[in-house]
């Protein structure tokens, strides 16, 4: 690889990423159902019906995993809690096993000289938080702050840096409208409603750490470069609506208190009402604020109901999703995001990485040469005066890529899913050596 440590600044975090359903094995340690279990044994929904049930065993293998984190030259490990495990019905009763795994990990990661970056929430809903409405409730924000209060009163005085929610866009639009993810519906009202009562979470949740006396608090967000597909006026509007969903949305009630119009035009008349008056709630001061960055999407319009577009094939080189390989974009966001909302807030870089088709002895050349660019991207973004203090590879090992099943592979180690067998890939040593001191 063509970074080393030596070219970002004395201090800067390098960590990898993993949550709990696409690793831990929701099958074990008494942990309650989510609705990624009932999604996953509907048909249609994932390939070939797989589920977390097993995963990766890290329940059971997470010091040979944290390992592995250590010895590749890490400072740190971003997880993520399990809801459905620490409070299996979403509410009321505690699961001791739950909160005992998470007491272990944060130990074990502390044992091994990795700062613990812990999510609350990683798209996992607990199945009978999903029977009474799940994202579309306006409770759900007073029950992800009770979960807060649980879990963090076990580990909140030992983590590095927490976050309520990972990547609202997900828990909003991709599972609300689109229904890739679970719930998988697709209804424009539910969308709003979940969109909105996902920013509402994440403030109520910051709300519960701080009173536990917790800082180094943030918020992680997800972005896509959006580009009109050819030099027309309709392409270029198709390609600001889907910024302003993807992107502008959830950073203009973040930090400016307000939604955009354009994103209001077709989604004002379904918002939950009263939603003007919870920014103060959502707008909680922050420590930092993540970008997780993979892709570029190409945009065009269409003659359909709103918001009329839909997306080009572009291009450049594709990764094993098909996600089309553009690291300008994420100096772009670093550059964007810091200018326009931030204004000298720490930034990390809190997801990237790629899906490749590695098979055992397989040199991933590929996913070297991506984080290579990426991390350039990023350098050059830190030589511009963009406050960034971290980059976080995902993911530290195969797993389950939510309805993509197990065949997409975005790890560092090689997971053999029958086996379960762990084997770092030529990017994982290629890094070890990169973070040398």
């Amino acid at each position: 690889m063509q970074f080393k440590r030596s070219d970002f600044p004395e201090g800067f975090l390098f960590s990898a990423a993993t949550s709990s359903y696409q690793i831990e094995g929701h099958g074990f340690g008494g942990a309650g159902l989510t609705h990624w279990d009932t999604f996953a044994a509907t048909p249609g929904n994932v390939v070939r019906a797989e589920h977390g049930q097993v995963a990766c065993d890290h329940y059971h293998r997470f010091e040979e995993d944290l390992d592995l984190a250590r010895d590749m030259g890490l400072d740190a490990y971003r997880f993520s809690t399990s809801w459905a495990r620490v409070m299996p019905e979403g509410r009321g009763t505690v699961n001791a096993q739950g909160l005992d795994f998470y007491d272990r990990l944060v130990d074990a990661m502390l044992e091994r000289g990795l700062k613990p970056q812990a999510t609350l929430y990683h798209w996992e809903l607990p199945a009978a938080l999903a029977d009474l409405g799940g994202w579309r409730n306006p409770d759900i924000s007073h029950w992800l702050a009770d979960f807060a209060t649980v879990v963090m009163g076990r580990i909140g005085d030992r983590v590095f840096s927490a976050v309520p929610i990972n990547e609202p866009f997900c828990v909003g639009w991709l599972s609300h409208f689109e229904g890739h993810h679970a719930p998988g519906m697709r209804d424009i009202r539910s969308t709003a409603h979940a969109m909105h009562h996902v920013l509402t979470g994440h403030g109520r949740a910051i709300q519960a750490m701080r009173a536990l006396g917790m800082r180094n608090l943030g918020a992680v967000c997800n972005f896509e470069y959006a580009a009109p597909a050819d030099d027309s006026p309709d392409a270029a509007a198709s390609a600001r609506l889907y910024d302003g969903i993807y992107n502008r949305f959830f950073m203009d009630g973040l930090f400016k208190g307000s939604y955009p119009a354009d994103v209001l035009e077709g989604m004002g008349p379904y918002m939950p009402r009263g939603w003007q008056e919870d920014f103060d709630l959502i707008g909680q001061p922050l420590d930092w604020l993540g970008l997780n960055y993979y892709t570029r999407q190409l945009v065009k319009p269409n003659d359909g109901a709103w918001p009329c577009f839909d997306f080009v094939k572009g291009p450049l080189p594709k990764t094993q999703t098909g996600w089309e390989i553009y690291p300008d974009g994420l100096h772009h966001f670093l550059s964007w995001v810091h200018e326009t909302y931030t204004k000298g807030l720490p930034l990390f870089v809190t997801e990237n990485g790629m899906a490749n088709d590695d098979l055992p002895g397989r040199d991933d050349m590929e996913r070297m040469a991506y984080l290579d660019q990426h991390l350039a991207a990023a350098r050059r973004a830190l030589e511009e005066g963009v406050p960034l203090q971290g980059y976080t590879f995902w993911s530290l090992l195969d797993n389950y890529e939510w309805a993509l099943g197990y065949e997409k592979r975005f790890g560092l180690v090689h997971v053999d899913f029958d086996t379960l067998e762990r084997r770092p890939k030529a990017s994982y040593h290629a890094i070890a050596r990169a973070l040398e001191t």
